[in-house]
């Protein structure tokens, strides 16, 4: 049956891995025997969680990189195949890297409204299309994408971020269909809210409500879950009932009654 320490031995790529899901995803493969690839675009915050890491015996390389540049994954992707010589392969790729912005779409920055699609999506497809042939190839392989309970209805006020996760989700669950039968295994990650830095970076703390998950965990359930090729991970129960429930509401119902609770002060007149 399989199980992640099926991962023993087996090269894993964290994309956004400087903290937050993606720091807990790289600690919990290595508590199953990966050996990783690290990337992110804060250097110092990669070498930390690498030498801990290393610490503990986990064989561990650094890429910084930043996915909001076009060229971003195409550089991830040369800086892995410089260690191919020694039959390096990545084994397992995990899409975590991701952004958010709260605010009235008319007033916020353009180019962070941008940057979401740019990391969430497109840096995400690359980055895919970059490593799942060669896994095709093999017969062999696992992607994790992050998407979100986000994805489940559309959000007034983060609005380009729930979109670009309800793409996250969709496309990982497309992707798991087409190479099923080469035996790679792709697995939608929905988190409610985390404990994690993303809610006071996106501004978006009226989201975060009382019950948010530990990371650790979210990293804990959303392993096990691609390891066994779930295809699609909520993992907390209340994302679970929401995601349950809104398919039985008109969505304009659901964002008229987000757009009163989440409205933003300065969008009150």
């Amino acid at each position: 049956m399989a199980n992640a320490e099926n991962f023993n031995g087996k090269w894993a790529l964290v994309t956004g891995a400087s903290s937050g899901i993606g720091a807990e995803l790289a600690r919990e493969l290595a508590r199953h025997g990966a050996k990783l690839i690290l990337t992110a675009r804060r250097r110092d915050r990669l070498e930390a969680l690498a030498a801990e890491l290393a610490a503990k015996g986990t064989v561990v390389h650094v890429v910084r990189a930043d996915l909001n540049d076009p060229n971003g994954p195409q550089q991830i992707y040369d800086a892995t195949d410089g260690l191919r010589g020694a039959g390096f392969t990545i084994d397992i790729l995990v899409n975590n890297a991701g952004l958010g912005q709260f605010g009235a779409f008319q007033t916020n920055p353009i180019e962070q409204e941008l940057s979401q699609v740019r990391v969430n999506c497109e840096a995400m497809v690359r980055l895919s299309r970059l490593f799942v042939p060669r896994m095709v190839e093999r017969r062999r392989g696992w992607v994790l994408i992050l998407a979100s309970t986000a994805s489940f209805q559309p959000l007034p006020y983060f609005a380009t971020y729930a979109a670009t996760k309800a793409f996250d989700r969709f496309f990982a669950l497309g992707l798991a269909a087409e190479v099923a039968r080469y035996g790679v295994k792709v697995t939608a990650l929905c988190p409610g809210p985390t404990e994690s830095e993303f809610f006071d970076v996106s501004r978006a703390g009226v989201f975060k409500g009382s019950g948010t998950q530990p990371a650790s965990e979210v990293a804990r359930l959303a392993i096990a879950a691609l390891a066994r090729g779930q295809r699609l991970i909520i993992p907390n129960f209340a994302g679970r009932l929401m995601a349950f429930f809104v398919r039985f509401f008109p969505t304009r119902m659901i964002t008229y009654f987000v757009e009163k609770g989440a409205r933003p002060k300065q969008a009150q007149a």
